[in-house]
């Protein structure tokens, strides 16, 4: 791992998030490591925060700190930050690691919540294993037949450019699909996080063939039973005719929450809109599940 960059330019609650650094630990499924990030105290309501794809558990470091009275933890899927590469990827094999590392931080029915390629995981995980969530929310995941953040690399399929230093490398840091706004403090610290070094330099962490057989979101919802929610940023990829198709496809309702003047990662240019978001959703949840 990188150590975080200094963000003296960053506003007071960017700083304090960060200043509230996860414990980094590790569970292994099917023979490969699955690291994960831990925040809160052990013991409080679980969440499960699924980053998207060629993206890591470092995408939600300025977000968990500020849910509050929960235990958070988000891992590395397989091809993915920290953890260990895969000959294939499979959309329920990474379903049991979202499993595998909410079991070890004795999770009881955690809040899954995923982002984009993250939410067609976190979906998986809620018709895998209903029982063993509350609640599945989904952030701009759309029901493409193939992920935009994947299309995208499946045209380029090459290996990572090794970079001479952790600058240059920043330089080139993209989103996937790209988007007008990045808060340059998330970007800085998002984007250093998503190296590692390599011989004669520094390269982009995940695996750029962690593509493999994905479970699309329109023969997921069909079989969802535990309560699902939408969030719907307004520049993203779900657009209201898509939300309205996929609250058709959902047993019962799809509550649809409007994210406002968020691109496709909020995380990114809307962060504190995601965490007023998530706050309310994790507060109504209970009682949605009851």
């Amino acid at each position: 791992m990188t150590e975080p960059a200094s963000t003296p330019d960053a506003p007071g609650w960017f700083q304090r998030a960060l200043a509230d650094r996860p414990e980094h630990r590790q569970v292994t499924v099917a023979g490969t490591p699955v690291r994960y990030r831990v925040w809160g105290e052990a013991g409080a309501p679980g969440v499960v925060l699924v980053h998207g794809g060629a993206a890591h558990s470092g995408w939600w470091d300025h977000v968990a700190p500020q849910l509050t009275g929960y235990r958070v933890v988000a891992p590395d899927l397989s091809g993915h930050g920290d953890s260990g590469r895969r000959e294939t990827y499979d959309g329920h094999l990474w379903a049991r690691e979202v499993l595998a590392v909410a079991a070890a931080e004795n999770l009881d029915r955690p809040s899954v919540i995923g982002h984009s390629m993250g939410g067609w995981v976190a979906v998986t995980v809620g018709v895998d294993a209903p029982q063993a969530v509350s609640g599945v929310a989904v952030i701009d995941s759309p029901l493409n037949d193939t992920a935009p953040d994947e299309q995208r690399l499946r045209e380029r399929r090459r290996p990572h450019r090794v970079y001479r230093s952790v600058a240059e490398a920043m330089t080139h840091f993209r989103t996937l699909p790209a988007q007008d706004v990045l808060l340059p403090y998330v970007r800085e610290h998002v984007a250093r996080d998503s190296l590692r070094t390599v011989e004669g330099g520094w390269q982009w962490k995940f695996d750029p063939d962690f593509f493999g057989n994905r479970l699309l979101l329109r023969g997921l919802l069909p079989q969802l039973t535990p309560p699902v929610t939408l969030f719907r940023c307004e520049h993203g990829l779900v657009d209201p005719a898509m939300a309205a198709e996929m609250a058709g496809l959902v047993p019962g309702r799809l509550p649809v929450v409007e994210l406002a003047d968020a691109g496709h990662h909020p995380m990114l240019d809307q962060p504190l809109s995601l965490v007023a978001a998530l706050r309310t959703l994790l507060a109504v949840w209970p009682a949605q599940a009851g």
